[in-house]
Parts: structure tokens; C-alpha cells; sequence
């Protein structure tokens, strides 16, 4: 199915960019376009340039949240922030009691392009829209971190499912993200996905190395989704900010945590002053609270503050140099 052991994540954001799936696609990998965060129009263009470019690419969707449980508990979080308002010189916007990021525009876009991989992140789409992908001959994929989780996907209709452990950077592909805790390794939860289903299995989390790659293969993967080694890839978009602190921290003396104080959505970052402050009192609801802080995030990104950022990186971040993507994917081949 996968030509290497190593395929890209979808990185939403900003990281992604057409240039860093065209060079996995040329070194023999396959790399995920986020449509997360991105209108219909700018993902469609993407989606131009790879087809005319002939690159073998893979779509990822999120699959829309619930409206939070508690309104009130985003628009006290609101309250919370002022202060990082004023500190940036920003306003926050009024709280968004729902988004679903234009999922069924963006569902239909993938219908019409076909792309030869479509996953999903953030629970199990509709079975009907799995089967008419199927049907128009795209792989879909989506992202479990539990057995229930697993074995809805594949009564979905999945072919292949992504089994992240607690491990991994940025979000949790969880549709559970009250009950996560980012405590469980990959290996753990490949094994327990393993007995529950019978599809291929794609491992991610926290991996740095070759030996990490081999590892989760042992484990019962066919192939490894890594997303933060390639933050710093030569072909990312990554902002300024984040690359730097990224870089900085070689020795891991940040560490991480998973935070819902950015998105409403438990996140693997690493650690700063915002998730130190907010990491306690940030409630559920994501994208509710995404949309608060992002006029926060932005000014902080524009000021070159990384004190204010969503730096997500997995446990595997101190492993991240620059390099070519080619160079990393090699780097990252436990075959030699």
C-alpha cells in the first residue's frame, strides 16, 4: 500500500505546503493536504497543482465537533484571556457556538477530485460519504486512538485506520476528547486495535528516529504517519516562531503537554508561558475556542513570540533538525 515506512501528516496551519508533498512524492512517500483551517477555494487550488503536476497526494478532513457542551465555560475563557487581548494589542472575537469548517463543501470537493487517499481526523464520517469515496476509487483512512474508537471506523467502512498513541503532536484525532488523556503509547494502542480489527494499521506518535519507525512497525503497523520531524523540513511552511523554538529546545528541556488552552481540543504542544497559565482552566470546545485565540496566536506569530503559540511537537521533538524532505524520510527509513 505505502512504497516506504514513513508517510507524511497532515500538518494544518500553514506547515503542509504543495512543495513539501511534491518532495515526499519524489522521494517515494506519500505526504496528507490539511484542508483543516483552509477555505474550499484554497484547498481545491492546491489539489489543482498536485493533479497537474501528477503527484500521488492523500486529503485530509475534520470531521465536524458537536457545539460545545457549555457555551458559558468558552465565554468565561473569553473573560480569562482580556488580559492576552491587551498584551497583544487585540480584540477577541464573540464566541462562535459552532463551525464545522465547511465539512460538506470540503466533502464534495474530494468526491469531485478523487484523491487516490482521503483520511479523516476527529471522529468517523458518514458511511455513506466512505462509500461513495470508496466507490470513486480514493483509500480512506481514519484516525482512532482506542478499540470503540476502531471498531466504529471500520463498521464505517475505513479500509485503513490511523492508530495514534498519546505520543503524537497536535491534536488528538480522538471523538472523544473529554475522555483523552494522551497517557497511552502507539505500541499500546496498536495492540489493542489489533484485536479488535482486522484492517491495516498505520501507527503515529512521537516518533524521532529510525529505531522509533521500527519500533511501531514491530508493534503491528504497515507503515508511520510523522508529522513533527517534518516542521523543520526545508519544504514546510512552518512559522518562523515555532521552527525556532523547536530548534532551540535540541535537548527537550520544554517537554511537552497536551493542552486544550489553544483549541478547545486536547493538543500535544510544547510547553510555554500560555500553556502554563491556561493549560488548567481552558475548557472543551473546540472550534469555539480556536476561533477565540486565534487573533492572539497571530499577533503573537507576527511579534516573533513563541510565548504565545501553539508549538504542537510530539514526545520526539528533540530529535527535529533542518533538512531536506528526502533527507528526513531517509533519516527516518529503519532500512537503511
Amino acid at each position: 500500500m505505502f512504497d516506504r515506512p514513513v508517510i507524511v501528516a497532515p500538518m494544518a496551519g500553514g506547515p503542509t505546503t504543495t512543495a513539501l508533498i511534491h518532495a515526499a512524492a519524489r522521494a517515494g512517500s506519500l505526504a496528507f493536504l490539511p484542508a483543516g483551517y483552509r477555505s474550499v477555494d484554497a484547498v481545491a487550488a492546491d489539489i489543482a497543482a498536485l493533479t497537474a503536476a501528477g503527484v500521488p497526494y492523500g486529503l485530509n478532513l475534520f470531521v465536524p465537533d458537536q457545539p460545545p457542551a457549555d457555551i458559558k465555560a468558552v465565554e468565561r475563557y473569553r473573560d480569562t484571556l482580556r488580559a492576552e487581548g491587551e498584551r497583544y494589542g487585540v480584540e477577541l472575537p464573540p464566541v462562535r457556538p459552532h463551525d464545522d469548517d465547511a465539512f460538506a463543501a470540503k466533502a464534495e470537493l474530494a468526491l469531485d477530485v478523487r484523491p487516490p487517499f482521503v483520511s479523516f481526523t476527529f471522529g468517523v464520517p458518514p458511511a455513506a460519504l466512505v462509500g461513495d469515496l470508496r466507490a470513486g476509487g480514493s483509500v480512506v483512512l481514519v484516525t482512532v486512538t482506542g478499540a470503540d474508537e476502531a471498531r466504529a471506523a471500520v463498521a464505517g467502512g475505513a479500509d485503513v485506520l490511523v492508530v495514534q498513541g498519546g505520543e503524537a503532536g497536535g491534536h488528538a484525532g480522538t471523538a472523544d476528547p473529554g475522555g483523552y488523556t494522551g497517557l497511552r503509547g502507539v505500541v499500546d494502542v496498536l495492540r489493542e486495535v489489533r484485536a479488535v480489527v482486522d484492517v491495516p494499521l498505520v501507527g503515529a506518535g512521537g516518533v524521532g528516529t529510525a529505531a522509533d519507525v521500527a519500533r511501531i512497525v514491530a508493534g503491528g503497523a504497515v507503515a508511520v504517519q510523522v508529522g513533527t520531524r517534518f516542521l523543520a523540513a526545508d519544504e514546510a511552511g512552518t512559522r518562523a516562531p515555532h521552527l525556532d523554538a523547536l530548534l532551540a529546545d535540541g535537548a527537550g528541556g520544554r517537554g511537552t503537554v497536551v493542552t486544550r488552552a489553544f483549541t478547545g481540543r486536547p493538543a500535544r504542544a510544547l510547553r510555554n508561558r500560555f500553556t502554563d497559565a491556561y493549560s488548567a482552566v481552558a475548557p472543551l470546545g473546540y472550534p469555539a475556542v480556536h476561533h477565540l485565540t486565534a487573533p492572539i496566536r497571530a499577533a503573537a506569530a507576527r511579534a516573533g513570540d513563541a510565548e504565545a503559540l501553539n508549538l504542537w511537537a510530539g514526545t520526539g521533538y528533540a530529535h527535529v533538525r533542518r533538512g531536506t524532505t528526502a533527507a528526513i524520510l531517509d533519516e527516518l527509513d529503519p532500512r537503511g
